[in-house]
């Protein structure tokens, strides 16, 4: 692991009851996978760049890739055109023992691009090929119904509600797994330029809001979905966005670490110090630490104490993410986590 900084002692850390797939429940996730090109110069803009690394991508598909890498058991449905494109995603998922059961190739359509500009700080701007792309063709009738029902975790974002078909298969997606007694677990992912207009942006994310179990949010999308709204501010948070049936609210602060909200507790947990080069994929790849653990652990929403070693984990996905250029390659396994906290406990 390259730059890594060390942010205290956590010598005896560990999480879930299991390091092995085996006895790890199904994550399943839901939505688009797609490539991501990434300038190979940070700093400069996509007519600037002198050249761009490919790389694969998608939040939900680098959800599931994470959760594999750390031991757990994943699987990701979902759509990708019939093309090179599609075909070497689906390699890629089949390679970091994704369960690609689920996922589709369509004729008509082609595999979606993202370019992907790097800011000398490490944060993204993008700019999408998706007119439209395969993933946003996926039908109601092509999902893997057998496969939802083994879901203990349905992971989700909201781009897929954004165009028909796509948007249907989604709200079935979640009525079967919801009826099938799986956990939902719903990051936003707000990506405003792939909406029509920032209220059906809006509109689209809230409205699949309340069935919920887990959501992770950003404090750029606390302002946005609350019309401008202090961030920082737990009325706000628990007033606007908290609704009765949920069982944990987390809010992503990046390198500062992230705050939680449940029915019986509310706190904050410390960050992990790093040198980023690249934030894409640091939100999946929190995401997929979160999911691991509580995919071993479902008894973290009622205990604290394990619920912020379970955060604390997440951060550390998220901040080794961040080191190395894109989202799926930078992705770390459970030995990269429990190396760099072992580092960490000897600075």
């Amino acid at each position: 692991m390259k730059n890594l900084i060390g942010s205290g002692k956590r010598s005896n850390f560990f999480i879930g009851k299991s390091n092995g797939k085996e006895t790890s429940s199904l994550v399943v996730s839901f939505g688009e996978m797609l490539i991501d090109f990434v300038p190979t110069e940070t700093g400069v803009s996509l007519a600037e760049a002198p050249a761009f690394k490919k790389a694969p991508g998608g939040a939900p598909a680098n959800v599931a890739v994470g959760i594999s890498r750390l031991g757990g058991s994943s699987a990701f449905i979902g759509k990708v055109g019939a093309d090179e494109f599609g075909y070497m995603l689906a390699d890629i998922l089949k390679q970091n023992d994704v369960d690609t059961s689920g996922m589709r190739f369509d004729t008509n359509a082609r595999t979606a691009l993202a370019f992907v500009t790097l800011r000398a700080d490490g944060e993204r701007e993008f700019l999408f090929f998706r007119n439209p792309s395969a993933d946003m063709l996926l039908h109601e009738s092509e999902l893997d119904i057998t496969l939802m029902k083994q879901a203990k975790i349905l992971h989700y974002g909201s781009i897929s509600l954004i165009e028909e078909p796509c948007r249907s298969a989604h709200l079935a997606a979640l009525s079967i797994a919801k009826k099938s007694g799986a956990i939902l677990s719903y990051d936003p992912n707000l990506r405003l330029a792939l909406w029509p207009s920032a209220e059906a942006a809006r509109k689209g994310i809230m409205s699949i809001w309340d069935q919920a179990d887990i959501i992770k949010i950003s404090e750029d999308e606390i302002t946005f979905l609350t019309g401008g709204d202090d961030p920082y501010d737990d009325n706000v948070v628990l007033k606007k966005l908290f609704h009765p049936n949920l069982k944990l609210l987390i809010v992503t602060e990046g390198s500062k670490g992230c705050r939680y909200y449940t029915k019986e507790f509310r706190g904050r947990v410390a960050g992990v110090k790093v040198k980023p080069v690249d934030t894409t994929g640091a939100g999946d790849a929190f995401v997929s630490g979160f999911l691991y653990s509580v995919a071993s652990d479902q008894s973290i929403f009622q205990d604290e104490k394990r619920l912020r070693k379970a955060l604390y984990f997440a951060n550390v996905c998220g901040a080794i993410t961040v080191t190395e250029r894109g989202a799926i390659p930078a992705l770390p396994t459970k030995e990269d986590v429990l190396q760099f906290l072992l580092e960490a406990a000897t600075i």
